[in-house]
Formats: C-alpha cells, structure tokens, sequence
C-alpha cells in the first residue's frame, strides 16, 4: 500500500491506505503494524509537501533573470516627429536616452527629464452635451430623451437660457430615447440614434470576507450573456428648416447587435451608419439618403460563420467617394477600395495568400498607406509581424521590415520613422530607427547582448512547426525547457493553452522570463501553440471554431506535440500530457480532459467560462452564433462534465465580473452529481486576475503532485 501512495501521490493513495483497512474484518488500526504504516504514509506527506516547497522556494528570484539581458531599447516615446526617448539597460542599470535623427546623436538623459514628456497622441476627447452645428447657427441637445435645438443668436450673448428652445423630436422616452447627434455639414440635416432600451442581465457577486466589516457583502454587475434582450439602436434623420423628421425604412436593420453613425458626405446628400447584425455573420455600410430617407447598402460583408468585425478598417477618402475597407471575402484579410455611393469594388488594394492586420497610416496627400501584415515572408513563422508600403492605389508595395522576426514598430507623429523593435523566441531583441519610405535603417539603437543570461544557464526556446489535421497546413508553436535541461533524460510535458479565437496567442517576441517559468524549472516542458480556430491565418483556419470551441485547436496541438515526441525522445507523452490556461484558456484546459482524455490527464483551469450561455455576450455570441442551439451544449463543461478522465484543479475568484464565478460552480455541481473526483480553490475577493504568487505556486504544486516529478526533473 505504501508504494502505491508512492506511485499514485499523496491523496490517492491516502484514500486507497483507508479504503484497504476498512474492508478488513480485523481491527487492524489497533495492530502495531497498522500504526507504524500510518506514520510512515504521514511522514510522506509532510515530506513529499516539503519537498516541493523546497524546490518552489529555489525560484523566488528567477523573474530577475529578465535583468541579464542588456542593450534592449525599450519604451519609446516620441517628443516630436524627428526626436525620442527610450531606455536601455546598460551594465545592470537602466539608462535613459534622448536621440535627434537628423543629426543621428544620442544625448544620455536625467530619468525625471524623460519622464516629464508627455504623448499627446492619446488625448482623451469627450463628446461635448451640446452639439453646435457647423455654421455656427444652432445647437442641439438632448433633453428628456428628445433632440432640442436652440439658435445661438448672438455670439456674444452668453446667457443661452435666454435663447428660444425648439424640441425637434417627439417620440422619445425613457426606454426609447435618442443620442449620437451628427449635424450635415450644411447644417441643414441631423442624423441621430434612437435606442430602445433593454432590461439589463445583472449577475450577483458576494464578497465573504470584505475589508470593512464583518459580513459579507452582495454586490451586482451589467452583464449581457447570449441570447438576451439587448438594446436595439435605430438611425433617425431630421430636417431642420422643417423641424420635421424624415422616416427611415429600418426593417431589413431590425435586429442589430450594434448600429451607430458612420459619415456624413461632403456634400451633405447622404449619411452613413453601420450595422452589425445579431449573430456577427452578416456587416454592412448602409447609405441613408438625406432628402427622402431611402436606404441603400454599400458594404455587405456576409459569412455563413461570422464576421471578425473587431478587425475592421474603414477609413473614407477626404472627398468621401471612396471607402478603405478590409474584408476576408478572398478567404484572406485585405484592404479593398470601394466606392462610397454605388458600392461597387473599384480595386484590391492587397492580395495573396497572407494576412493584413492593422493600417497604420493612409496619407492621400503624399499617396501612401501604411500598414501591418503577416505570413506574406516565406520561409518564416508565418505570425511574425511585418511592416509594409504603398500607394493608395495598391501600387509599389514595399517591405518596410524585412528581417526574419517579429517587428514591433512605433512611428513618428508624421510617420515618416519609425523604431522597429524586433526579435523571436528563439532571437534576442535588436532596435533600430528606420526611414518609414523605405524601410532603410538610420540608426541602430542597440542589439540584445544575452552573454550573462547564457552563463546562468538559460535555454534558448525552439519555434517548431508540424503537420495540422488536414495534413498540409502548418501549425506553429514553441517549445520552452528548462536550463537543466539534459536530452537524455525524459521530461513530462505541459502546454500552456489559451485558444480564444479572437486573436493568436503564442508569443513571438524574445523574453527570458514567461509566466510558467517557474515550471519549466522545476523539471517540465512547456509548449504553447496556436491550433486551428485562431486568428491571423486564413479564413478557413479561423472559422474551425465556429460553434465549436470545445475544439479548441485540438486535433492540430496533439499531431503538433506528438511530432515533437517523435522528435525529440526526451519529450515523454506517453503518461499523459499536462495542460492550463486562464479565462477561456481554464475553459480550453477542462475541456482537454472531457473531449481528449486519452490525451492530456492532468489540468488546471483558471476562472474558466465553462459554459458560453453563462459568459458575456460579445465575446461568446461572435463565436457561437445567436440565436443559442444545441452547439452551445455541446462544447459546454457542464453539461460534459460527466466525460471527466483525469487529474483535475478548478480555481476561480468569487468577485469574477469578466467571467461570471457561477459558471465555474456550475462545473462543480455537475462533476459532484457525476460522481467526479477533483480539486476546488474557490477564493475570496478575487477577481479575473489570477496571477499571484500564492496562485501560481497552486498550479505548479498540482502538476508536480500528479505528473509526479523527482527532485532531478524527470518523470519518475
């Protein structure tokens, strides 16, 4: 018995230990030898705890290794459109920096000075209650869920309740009112939003142990979850040398999940508004006309699975004939131009079999645009960002970041240089100032010097690429060991999962501390890897999660760490692989257990939405679909909770308002009615962010108590 305590860990075999003396006939607790087995057993315990603890203790100051890397140009801040600030630590200390590009000098710099330059860039702009129109005659408002409008007479008469008011709209109430006013820019038209107000979905939250008093408090939060009533937004048109107000045909935009003002055109014929339909397949550009109210769509962006529309550009010319949109309707995201009235596609802007992720810049007057993009490199990890020029008609496209690494780029107020920071898991960081016309390189600011990082022992991590599920597309990911690492030995595996489809998640820059460092020190390998489902890769790549999360990317992770196996020996799948994650990466971990059981075996999942009926709306309904179907059981943690086949640890905060708590005890009252064996820390005061310490030091004490780890690193 004593070995299977040994073989299994300290709470299984404490629970075989009981059961094999209680289907005993004779009173062995009484025996001498029963006695001394149940000391050695405790002294197990106690031992095997401090073991871990021992060995947990060792990396106290591991994070400090990130201070071994030296000559790494790090948070820039531009003064103006030629100069900058950044720091860059230089023999163990931080050093601070002004640098003037056209005299291409670096000045060393007081941090306070540094610190005393502010960003205007970023400016908050708070939409004014009066919105004055733009020949200066009159003001609108609202008042009493109604637009008003007041003439502003006089300039300097600065007594305004003196000026005669004029209630412009009727129809408006406390469930039904309006907002967002948008003079013509002939002063002749408003366009408005007129929302009808929903009941809103509120979640309890009870703080146990609250600071300031002894009982516990009940608190509330606004929190949509699918498939509720949600406010519906509607566009309105008013005359204003009428006073009267221009119907609008709103049927075919009865259900939106968004709509709200887009443009006015220049010469006052026409507004825009968008809509964004419920269930996120289908988003359109839609043109109001401003004599009669007659609608007509221009952009029509329809999926039969969804539309990422949090990835959207739309950016119109200055003379507003023409729209910069971004659409996936080749099966890659690219820029299109369209025109503005008749909607017709006048030209690709971008095409090929690769990504654009953000516009940085569209510059009509010097005819540039200026964006980001990824997978157009051969040859490289496919999500390594890249930085691109061209006309605006699509013309002379040029590569602005050419080397092999993942760029991070901060451009100048005129966008005419930029600092490109750059480097990969397996690189360490180099920073450059860069002409932002041709890419060329001014001045390098410095080239990460990672000698004293290698002396500790750190282990460069590997990028690894294998086969997915259909054989021919790449899944990329990264394989992090420890600094005692030793290609003989064999090493359990765990991956660090989080595979919301919103974006990729895999990190592709250099850093020599991660947040599961600590684990991989401790004897682990960890992988993470960006499956199917995700962003940043084709369409077809991305809609995998459609209706689907419990997919998760799996199929694609499991060929991924199982060619990485195969590999390298060292690499030991065959007693289960370990997984965890955060947030929907706690929902991705659980579901390991319950869809791939013959796979992964040991996980934790943290604050986990285990149910995406019990999750907020914008995030599980662009995903999901609306309205909810079956689909939505069928990827549910709870509703499968009774597939459970492995090792698992549930932890979550009870003041969760990203991640409503109940979804994860729901989880726990489902795998209690299954009969499931688990572990639960449930704490208080807690809330999304589970990063501490103590939570972390949980996590790791889990995988090494049921991977069962020897103090050497390898699987025993």
């Amino acid at each position: 018995m004593f070995k299977k305590a040994l073989k299994e860990g300290f709470v299984q075999g404490l629970r075989h230990f009981f059961m094999y003396f209680w289907e005993k006939e004779n009173d062995f607790m009484k025996t001498k030898l029963q006695l001394a087995l149940l000391v050695m057993l405790m002294s197990f315990c106690q031992l095997y705890a401090q073991n871990f603890n021992i060995e947990y203790k060792k990396f106290d100051s591991l994070s400090n290794i990130s201070k071994l890397v030296h000559q790494v140009a790090i948070v820039p801040k531009w003064t103006d459109s030629v100069s900058f600030t950044y720091e860059i630590r230089e023999e163990g200390a931080l050093k601070n920096y002004s640098v003037n590009i056209l005299k291409r000098s670096k000045v060393l710099i007081d941090k306070e000075l540094m610190s005393a330059k502010s960003d205007s860039t970023f400016l908050k702009r708070d939409h004014p209650k009066v919105i004055v129109s733009p020949d200066g005659k009159w003001e609108a408002y609202v008042t009493d869920f109604n637009i008003w409008l007041r003439a502003t007479g006089d300039k300097n008469e600065s007594d305004l309740t003196s000026k005669k008011e004029i209630q412009l709209s009727f129809d408006g109430t406390e469930n039904l009112f309006y907002s967002q006013i948008n003079w013509s820019p002939d002063s002749k038209k408003i366009a408005a939003i007129q929302t009808l107000e929903a009941k809103r979905h509120r979640i309890p939250l009870l703080e146990s142990a609250p600071t300031d008093q002894k009982q516990p408090k009940l608190q509330w939060r606004d929190y949509y979850k699918p498939g509720d009533v949600i406010p519906v937004n509607r566009p309105t048109l008013f005359n204003i040398e009428q006073k009267t107000k221009i119907e609008i045909d709103t049927k075919e935009f009865a259900n939106p999940y968004q709509l709200f003002f887009r443009k006015w055109s220049n010469d006052s014929g026409w507004f825009s508004f968008d809509f964004n339909q419920r269930g996120h397949q289908t988003y359109q550009i839609v043109n109001v006309d401003a004599q009669n109210g007659s609608v007509s769509i221009v952009v029509n962006e329809h999926f039969n699975t969804f539309v990422h529309y949090g990835r959207n550009f739309i950016y119109y010319t200055e003379d507003t004939k023409n729209i910069i949109w971004s659409s996936e309707r080749d099966g890659w995201r690219h820029l299109y131009q369209i025109d503005a009235v008749s909607g017709t596609i006048k030209r690709a802007l971008t095409k090929g079999k690769w990504v654009v992720r953000e516009v940085v810049k569209v510059n009509e007057k010097d005819d540039y645009i200026i964006f980001s993009a990824n997978g157009k490199n051969k040859g490289e990890d496919p999500y390594n960002l890249h930085y691109y020029r061209m006309n605006m008609d699509g013309s002379r496209l040029t590569e602005l970041t050419p080397e092999n690494a993942n760029h991070k780029a901060t451009f100048s107020p005129d966008n005419k240089y930029f600092i490109d920071v750059y480097s990969r898991p397996d690189l360490e960081p180099i920073s450059v100032v860069r002409s932002a016309e041709d890419g060329s390189v001014l001045m390098e600011l410095g080239r990460a010097d990672i000698s004293e990082l290698l002396t500790f022992g750190w282990c460069r991590p590997e990028v690894f690429s294998a086969r997915g599920r259909d054989g021919v597309t790449d899944i990329w990911g990264t394989i992090y060991r420890p600094s005692t690492f030793d290609p003989s030995q064999k090493y359990p595996v765990v991956e660090y999962i989080y595979a919301g489809p919103h974006d990729a998640h895999v990190t592709k820059d250099f850093a020599a501390y991660m947040r599961f460092s600590k684990l991989m020190e401790m004897g682990f390998i960890v992988v993470t890897i960006d499956g199917m489902g995700t962003a940043n890769r084709s369409k077809t790549f991305h809609d995998v999660c459609w209706r689907d999360l419990k997919d998760a990317g799996f199929p694609d992770r499991i060929l991924w760490i199982k060619t990485v196996s195969a590999k390298y020996p060292s690499v030991d799948v065959n007693r289960g692989v370990g997984i965890y994650g955060y947030s929907a990466g706690g929902q991705n971990a659980m579901s390991a257990l319950l869809f791939q059981g013959d796979f992964y075996k040991t996980a934790v999942s943290l604050c986990g939405c285990h149910d995406n009926r019990m999750d907020k709306i914008w995030w599980n309904e662009q995903w999901m679909g609306y309205p909810i179907g079956p689909w939505y059981s069928a990827s549910s943690n709870v509703d499968n909770a009774h597939l459970l086949d492995g090792d698992l640890l549930l932890i979550n905060g009870e003041l969760d308002d990203n991640v409503d708590p109940a979804s994860t005890l729901q989880v726990v009252d489902a795998l209690v009615k299954a009969g499931k064996d688990f572990e639960q820390l449930y704490l208080p005061g807690h809330g999304h962010s589970l990063g501490s310490d103590y939570i972390t030091k949980r996590v790791f004490e889990f995988f090494w108590r049921k991977m069962q780890i020897n103090h050497n690193g390898s699987v025993k």
